[in-house]
This record gives structure tokens, sequence and C-alpha cells, in this order.
């Protein structure tokens, strides 16, 4: 979540209580929980998450943050049994931050802990944490086993030591192969998360960084286009002419050469911007299936429900969405005072809905159904086949799916599919 302001909505209330019309269809959708821990030790330069170094706190504590979470954790359970919504269990749960694994091993079990005790795991439950390579080490791994997580995405970002200096991330590249050993040891699924178009990154650089991710042989790779975000130190870096901007035709190369390989490597795409091996047929229920895709991540790609727990953390429970104060102090204050953490939220309409599965269906495999379209963006379709950017065999058959130049457009394309 970014530093900057919080979305303009309607006030939240206090006690947090949602329309018992969130209740309506939820036997159609999974639940996942989302937990945000805010504190990184150092803070990169692209960086404009809602995350705070020790110095930022001012009023917070990071010893005290487990408990606070677990508090929301109760507050969520109470809110969501008096909307008179069925007691699901949870299919995902994901903690991410900040770095998550700044914290003790058994905060983070004491916080998952917590999660299950309120709703219970569906059977092969998904459990992520990121974590920053230095942050972990062979007896943490095995900790968060024990506690009952199955997944650890680290932040490797690149191999190249001068790419990695420009993002002011502090990990050695040489411990990659050690925390990936490490995990897997552990009993837990890896995936690796890539940035490229660094200021200064060759194709070359993303090439060898590419390669060193595939040599570990995880189960996910995700590769993220550096975006630079107004307020953060590398904006103005490039505003003061320090570093040069990212070169948009390289990045489109710098993808092209990442799909390339991970295709090779037995990797596919199954979201524009992550890749896993092994992926099963596509599938309505992000539960079924023994691949390694993202279910965390697929749930809110396709509108699935989810409460965000912590500083800044969105929710979104049948088509009320909502966002905590993003201070970890206001947070504190909030949950110690007993009150809902939430500072603002909004009610979708039907036609709000519709516009954002087609902005973010559209970017997964498994694709888009043409009856989400309007006539006109139905009309739209011929144009983007011809343009050799919506598979056009998919087409025939009701489904919008990118193809590799689409997916290097797919905001273009998106926005077409929704010109009126």
């Amino acid at each position: 979540m970014s530093p900057g302001a919080l979305p303009v909505a309607d006030p939240a209330p206090l006690d947090g209580l949602l329309p018992t019309s969130v209740a309506d269809g939820a036997d159609t959708r999974n639940f996942g929980v989302y937990l945000h821990v805010p504190f990184c030790r150092v803070r990169c330069g692209y960086c404009d998450f809602n995350t705070y170094t020790s110095d930022e706190l001012r009023g917070a504590r990071r010893d005290d943050y487990a408990s606070q979470a677990i508090a929301e954790v109760r507050q969520a359970e109470s809110v969501l049994a008096a909307a008179g919504l069925p007691r699901r269990s949870v299919s995902t749960v994901f903690f991410g931050g900040g770095t998550p694994t700044m914290l003790p091993a058994n905060d983070l079990a004491r916080m998952l802990s917590a999660v299950r005790d309120a709703w219970g795991f569906h059977d092969g439950a998904e459990v992520t944490t990121e974590a920053n390579p230095d942050s972990v080490d062979a007896e943490y791994l095995l900790a968060l086993r024990r506690a009952g997580f199955t997944r650890v995405s680290f932040g490797m970002q690149s191999a190249v030591p001068h790419v990695l200096a420009t993002l002011e991330r502090t990990h050695d590249p040489e411990r990659i192969p050690l925390v990936v050993r490490w995990a897997r040891d552990a009993g837990l699924d890896v995936s690796l998360d890539l940035i490229y178009g660094t200021p200064g990154e060759s194709l070359d650089d993303w090439r060898t960084s590419l390669e060193h991710a595939i040599a570990q042989a995880p189960d996910h790779l995700s590769a993220y286009a550096l975006i630079v975000e107004d307020g953060t130190k590398l904006a103005r870096q490039i505003r003061r002419g320090e570093v040069a901007e990212p070169d948009d035709d390289l990045a489109a190369d710098m993808y092209e050469l990442a799909d390339e390989l991970l295709a090779g490597a037995g990797y596919e795409w199954y979201e524009v911007s992550n890749w896993a091996r092994g992926l099963a047929a596509p599938v309505d229920n992000v539960l079924d299936g023994a691949e390694h895709r993202s279910r965390h991540n697929l749930a809110y790609w396709q509108g699935h429900d989810w409460w965000g727990v912590g500083p800044g953390a969105h929710s979104h429970i049948g088509g009320v969405r909502w966002w905590n104060v993003k201070h970890p102090a206001a947070y504190a204050e909030r949950i110690t005072a007993g009150q809902s953490p939430a500072a603002g939220r909004e009610t979708l309409n039907a036609e709000t809905q519709r516009v954002e599965r087609v902005l973010l269906t559209t970017r997964i495999r498994d694709g888009l159904s043409m009856t989400e379209l309007t006539a006109s963006g139905r009309l739209a379709v011929a144009a983007l086949i011809a343009d050799e950017l919506v598979d056009a065999a998919a087409a025939l058959h009701g489904t919008i799916r990118l193809t590799l130049r689409g997916r290097l457009l797919a905001d273009a394309v998106v926005r077409r599919l929704l010109d009126d």
C-alpha cells in the first residue's frame, strides 16, 4: 500500500460491522486471510509499500504487533458472524509486508494459530510468507513449517550486484541457493520474486538473474517490471538526473526473454507477471489441482473474499471493500480501544464489479468469459485478434486470452474491452 493518501470513500463504522448483503452467494466464494507485517530493516529506494523502519515507528512497538494482529483476527471473526456469513474454512493465508520475517518465527506462528482457531483451514490450505533472503536461516524456516506454513516467497529481485545496489537490496545473491535449500529441507514450496527494468540493468544482466533463479528449481517465479512511484527515493534520483529512467522497449525485451527462458525450463505463465511449474488444466475452483500457482493471489484476481489484517491492509467481503489506517501507531490505538482499524470503505455496485472482473481476469491464463463484455466490448474483440493481442482460437470458444504480445500490452487491451 502506498504511503500516500488513502482512497476517498465512505467512513467505516468504528464497530466494523458489515451489511448482511455480504452473505449473499458466500458459499460460492473462497475465503482467504492476508496479514500485513509493516516492518523492514531498511527502506529500498523503489518501494512505496506501507512499511516502516525502526526509526519511523513513532509510538508503535514491533514486539506488540503480533498481539494486535491477533486482536483484529478476533474482531474479524465476530464481524463476519454478525453479518450472517456461514463459517467458511480458510483456503489461503498470506503474510506480506514489509518483511514478515523481521518478526520472530513464534510471532508468525501465533498469528497463524489465531486464524486457524477463528475459522479452521480448508484441506490443503496454502499458507505463504514473504521473506528477504537475509532475514531467515534454516532453523527459522523449519519453525515456520512446523507452525503450518506451506510456502515461502523470497524477494530475490536480481542476481547481479550492481542491480541490487541500485534497488538498495541488502542481501548477497550467493545466499539465494542457501535459503532455497533450507526451505526445501524444511518441506516448504518456494517462490522467487524478480524485478526487471532497473536503471542500468542490461538484457545480459537480466538473463543472468533469470538463469540463476531457474537454476534453483523453484516451484513458482514472479517477474515484475520496475515501476517508478511518485514520492520514492528512486523517483527523486531520476528527477535529479542521478540515474536513468527505465527504458520501456528494453523492459519489453526483458519480459519476452523471461517468458522464453521460463517456458524452456518447464514454467508456464498463469498471470501476466507470474509463472509456475507443473500447471494443471484450467480450473474454476482455485482449491483444485496440484500445481504451484499462488492460490492466494488467484483469489484476488478471481474476486473471492479476503480479510486483510494490519496497518493499511485492504479487505473484500461480498462486494464491500475497506482499508485500515496506515501507521502502526494509529492501528495500535484503534485495536487497543477495541475499535475497528478500518479507515474507509466502499460498496461496489454491479457495474463496478463487472469492470473489475474485466480488469483482473483478463490478466490470467484461464481468461475472461466474453459474457462479461458489453456489446461494444465484444465488437472490439475482432480488432484485438487482428492486432495479435488476443488468442483467436480461445475467442472462438468465448474466452478472452492474451497472446504474448497481448501480455505486453495488457492495460491497452483492457481499455479497448471497456471502451463504451
